[in-house]
């Protein structure tokens, strides 16, 4: 099978994934590509196109888990509010591959890992708001990291909410989906402004058609037709995914 084929393939079911629980998929778009011939393109080549499958993903899946009812405005503006910025200064950054592999290798299985740990709420009397300070600097942080390492920060982002019990696994992901569509739109307008942009729309124009597709099945069954704990486990599996390859990537593995 031709090497591009896999690729559709493989991005479909990223997408599929991912937005089953609110996500973008950038992490998994990335990890994609670096199996293919794609990875000899710059970091900043991988994540501006990364970026762009990511708004389009996490924009269908906060549609339909917004349609659905599971978005809560209340829990979601404080974190975008300090985030947008925080991801615009990250997108001016441009780091060199042994701090952006490092980087994002450490975060992942740290998400990972964060969400094993933990149980979560499936009821909405049990969900208790963080404090706005407390929201806001967790979208401070987030959204800069975000920024540098060229993901839109659900990875993060969901598990702290999870976690804490800041909302159910249903209204996470519909938090995490609009979240990850803003820093993705900051960051690449970061790149725009310091003049980095570097798309290829012959090679993004069939990634964007498979992303639709498959975000599009995936945000409906996690929105429509998924329990809270059955998302819940296909938010544990998203992270270990995103964690695995580039944890084998480290050791020389998975290259």
């Amino acid at each position: 099978m031709p090497e591009f084929v896999m690729v559709l393939l493989g991005l479909t079911l990223v997408a599929f994934l991912y937005a089953s629980v609110g996500h973008g998929g950038a992490s998994g778009y990335l990890a994609i590509l670096s199996l293919t011939s794609y990875a000899t393109m710059s970091n900043e080549w991988l994540k501006q196109h990364a970026w762009c499958l990511n708004l389009i993903v996490a924009g269908i899946a906060f549609h339909h888990y917004r349609r659905a009812g599971h978005h809560n405005s209340t829990l979601t503006l404080p974190f975008i509010v300090t985030s947008i910025p925080a991801a615009f200064v990250g997108g001016l950054m441009v780091v060199n591959d042994v701090i952006y592999d490092t980087l994002l290798s450490f975060v992942l299985i740290w998400a990972a890992i964060r969400i094993m740990q933990g149980v979560g709420v499936d009821r909405e009397d049990e969900v208790k708001l963080p404090m706005k300070s407390v929201a806001m600097g967790t979208g401070i942080g987030i959204g800069g990291v975000s920024g540098i390492i060229g993901v839109g920060g659900g990875i993060f982002l969901s598990p702290i909410l999870v976690l804490r019990g800041w909302g159910t696994a249903k209204t996470v992901a519909a938090t995490s989906a609009v979240f990850i569509w803003a820093n993705s739109f900051a960051g690449l307008m970061g790149v725009v402004v310091r003049g980095g942009l570097d798309l290829d729309i012959s090679i993004l124009g069939p990634f964007v058609l498979c992303v639709i597709l498959g975000g599009f099945m995936g945000a409906r069954f996690g929105s429509a037709h998924s329990s809270q704990h059955t998302v819940r486990r296909l938010l544990a599996i998203v992270l270990i995914l995103a964690a695995l390859r580039r944890t084998l990537g480290m050791f020389g593995l998975w290259t």
